[in-house]
């Protein structure tokens, strides 16, 4: 499919062949949300603790005799039924959260999710961010027409450079509500997080080469 390329004044300055296998693909919500929430629970750090009776301090003497005193018969102050004793079947920091999910998986739920943000309108291509400083202001400049840069209204936008552009990733990440990243550091959970996604031109070319193995872009003459 033929989409357009965007200069800085957010004018069309050309179109690129994108691959229809990525950026052509049905929306598919059922395997993006699993992939999703795949993603989010394999962050997930386990921050609840609660000790058992081994691992409370104290305790290591028996309150009183076994016989004699007619009371009943402990051996622990920190015994499960005791204030102040260990927690029987309480959360451990040992629980794994994390989510398998195929590479397919990943892979198809990445390309519906672009290719229905595409169909939105919610995926432009730039022709370069042109930045030759690890400046904001230059990056700000670039993108400022597509996004409509303004405090109140500005779109979270996630930022594609092409790889090796250590420029533009430092002038980039300083933007408020945007997340710059390489090719291959896009993921599904940027693409939904994130309003509008902006690749440059030949960062969209090395995404496609990653994702396929073999080039299926191409620049044409507006």
């Amino acid at each position: 499919m033929k989409v357009d390329i965007l200069n800085k004044e957010n004018k069309k300055g050309g179109t690129i062949e994108l691959s229809n296998e990525i950026f052509g693909r049905p929306w598919n919500p059922n395997l993006v949300h699993q992939v999703f929430t795949s993603m989010q629970s394999s962050r997930r750090s386990p921050l609840a603790h609660a000790k058992d009776r081994s691992e409370v301090r104290g305790g290591g003497k028996k309150p009183w005799r076994q016989k004699g005193t007619g009371r009943a018969r402990h051996g622990s102050s920190r015994s499960p039924i005791w204030a102040g004793g260990g927690v029987t079947f309480g959360p451990l920091k040992e629980r794994n959260f994390t989510k398998k999910v195929n590479k397919k998986m990943r892979k198809r739920a990445l390309y519906s999710t672009l290719s229905r943000k595409l169909k939105d309108g919610e995926v432009k291509i730039l022709d370069t961010f042109g930045v030759t400083e690890p400046k904001t202001k230059q990056m700000t400049e670039a993108i400022k027409e597509i996004t409509k840069v303004e405090k109140k209204t500005r779109l979270t936008t996630l930022l594609v450079s092409k790889q090796g552009e250590k420029n533009s990733i430092l002038a980039g990440r300083n933007i408020e509500k945007n997340k710059i990243t390489y090719p291959n550091g896009v993921n599904l959970r940027d693409c939904i997080t994130h309003k509008l996604i902006i690749f440059e031109k030949e960062a969209v070319e090395e995404f496609i080469n990653n994702q396929t193995g073999k080039k299926k872009t191409k620049e044409a003459k507006s």
